[in-house]
């Protein structure tokens, strides 16, 4: 058959509808509201496959309102013209429901067109996006819509739609299909909670399958090498992107290598090499730093080596370097430090530099002590004596904190001991 499998396992109910138990068990306030018949302005926020479409068009189907449906990657203004056309008319006599799918790809203007139907309820609007809503979509269509966020689809729901989808094609074959159950648990697990890569994996098993007298056999293998990497969702330009460099970074600064690994690896099976390399530079410096020193010329070589040779070899590199920045001391009194001076010098303060610190030698008649009376910190005993370094409205601000690792107490003992009172 030539319509997508996906399209014709369309649910009849919202029970049907598999994931999604936060949105629509019995009892939530989107079931609630869709149940009432009185349909709001909607936006459907999540990743690709999670039944936005298919809750869209199922609220279609039961409203009574005229149901249109357009593509941000392909409408034009044109096209938001012509169904605004259709209000007033015998058509929209009971008013448009539009279904915009993709809407983030719409500009503002296309946007703005929509404006005044929405805000006089000639037009109920049901928008799905797959980037966060609040960066992407017309502040004021926002404002008059309820945003929904979809989830992933737990494995175990996936199984639902793909042994439902089993079920169907082998009534349209003319033989049964007989999946294993291994094969079943992969598809379901492989495709990344994206319900709709799920059913296409079952399609095109279903076509590749071993015929036999008894049926059209699918195993495990057969699974596996149709599903291939499909459980890597992951889009470079999107919300899944930053998603997955933030937990990749935030796991090796919470030590955890197991699942700093788990990222890097969705890093690698997606050929970042780019994210993985930087993240684990600022890391080494940001969340290590002076705990271990020494790690930014180690993390920097393993890098380099990554670069240099390039996937699928990269990942042994970067392995080592995220399993020891996970193992290594923490201390982010360097990041905290220069973040507290850029406070300081946003706020406009410390302007003047200190007459011995400055890079002149000229004194004019108005001043008292002539000469720049800067002191040469090695002409002195440990290379070290007090004078005044920051500015004179800012001289007694403090940027920076010994961390309580034993490297940076190391140097708090060895400086006390010469610098003693100004400590």
């Amino acid at each position: 058959m030539n319509t997508p499998l996906a399209d014709r396992l369309r649910p009849q109910s919202l029970d049907d509808i598999v994931g999604q138990k936060d949105l629509l068990s019995q009892g939530k306030a989107l079931r609630r509201i869709i149940e009432s018949g009185n349909i709001p302005n909607l936006i459907f926020y999540g990743p690709s496959g999670v039944g936005k479409t298919t809750l869209a068009s199922y609220i279609a189907r039961v409203t009574n309102r005229t149901f249109k449906k357009l593509n941000g990657t392909t409408a034009s203004t044109a096209d938001i013209k012509e169904i605004v056309s259709t209000l007033g008319t015998f058509e929209g006599i009971n008013g448009v429901l539009l279904y915009l799918d993709e809407i983030q790809y719409l500009n503002k203007k296309q946007q703005q067109t929509l404006l005044e139907f929405i805000e006089n309820g000639s037009i109920t609007l049901i928008a799905s996006t797959t980037e966060n809503p609040y960066f992407y979509i017309y502040n004021a269509i926002l404002s008059r819509s309820t945003v929904f966020e979809f989830k992933p689809v737990e494995p175990e729901e996936v199984e639902k739609a793909v042994r439902r989808a089993v079920s169907i094609l082998s009534q349209e074959y003319e033989k049964p299909l007989l999946f294993s159950e291994e094969a079943i648990e992969h598809i379901s697990k492989s495709c990344g909670g994206d319900v709709r890569k799920a059913l296409n994996c079952v399609e095109l098993c279903a076509l590749a399958g071993e015929r036999e007298e008894d049926g059209v056999h699918v195993g495990l293998e057969l699974a596996k090498s149709l599903s291939q990497r499909s459980g890597a969702k992951y889009d470079r330009d999107g919300d899944s992107h930053y998603d997955v460099i933030s937990a990749y970074q935030k796991s090796m600064r919470g030590s955890d290598v197991d699942a700093a690994l788990f990222y890097l690896a969705r890093l690698v099976e997606s050929d970042d090499l780019i994210s993985a390399c930087r993240r684990l530079v600022v890391c080494a410096a940001e969340d290590v730093g002076l705990a271990y020193p020494s790690i930014l010329p180690i993390v920097k070589a393993c890098v380099d080596i990554a670069m240099q040779v390039g996937f699928p070899e990269a990942r042994i590199p970067l392995a080592d370097a995220v399993i020891l920045v996970c193992l290594a001391p923490k201390s982010n009194s360097g990041v905290d430090a220069i973040s507290k001076a850029q406070e300081d010098v946003r706020a406009g303060l410390g302007q003047v530099v200190p007459r011995q610190l400055q890079n002149k030698h000229f004194d004019g008649e108005e001043r008292e002590r002539k000469g720049q009376n800067y002191l040469y910190p090695h002409s002195f005993e440990n290379h070290w004596t007090y004078q005044q370094y920051l500015p004179d409205d800012i001289k007694d601000h403090r940027y920076y904190h010994f961390g309580d690792n034993k490297n940076e107490q190391a140097f708090r003992s060895y400086w006390e001991k010469i610098k003693g009172k100004y400590m």
